[in-house]
């Protein structure tokens, strides 16, 4: 397995809207473990290929409790099938904006289709967290960001202050 750096805003690749993978075969499941490992690693509860410069559709998730036993999820060409009218308000934050939260309503549940690492088709429905984490994971893979949701206010501040710091560090 393989650590992957994570990119940050204002890396323009998470702008991007990522391809549909055509086969699922022995390397797209590399880069499955590659992406769980970076996930676990950062740590964080969920990432998107397109956050590792990968422009594909895929993403991993493990909602599990911290003293849980590990319960992970890969998600190919996931597409959200159902939402319900009813909405949440979780605290989100992002691998790709270290150290910024902000609370984002979304759908309280949602169905979803998706191929597994397998390549099986699957469908669950998913409320709470999980149902949260899917939605939030499934926009990076459309080139959209948590701070979407927030005012042009919060979000401008956030991109400049990001902005300025990989200006500092070169990154820009």
């Amino acid at each position: 397995m393989t650590l992957r750096p994570i990119i940050t805003i204002p890396d323009p690749v998470l702008r991007e809207v990522c391809a549909p993978i055509e086969k699922v075969d022995d390397d797209v499941r590399a880069l499955a473990d590659d992406m769980l490992d970076t996930m676990y690693d950062a740590p964080g509860i969920g990432l998107a290929a397109s956050q590792i410069g990968i422009l594909q559709r895929m993403f991993v998730l493990d909602v599990a409790k911290e003293d849980a036993p590990k319960e992970p999820m890969v998600f190919i060409n996931p597409k959200i099938v159902w939402s319900s009218d009813e909405l949440n308000v979780y605290q989100e934050g992002c691998l790709s904006i270290p150290e910024y939260f902000e609370d984002v309503e979304r759908p309280a549940e949602v169905t979803v289709q998706f191929m597994d690492r397998e390549g099986a088709e699957q469908e669950i429905k998913a409320d709470g967290l999980l149902a949260t984490c899917i939605q939030h994971e499934l926009d990076h893979l459309n080139g959209k960001l948590f701070i979407d949701y927030l005012s042009k206010l919060k979000r401008d501040r956030v991109v400049k202050k990001f902005t300025k710091q990989a200006k500092l560090s070169g990154k820009l």
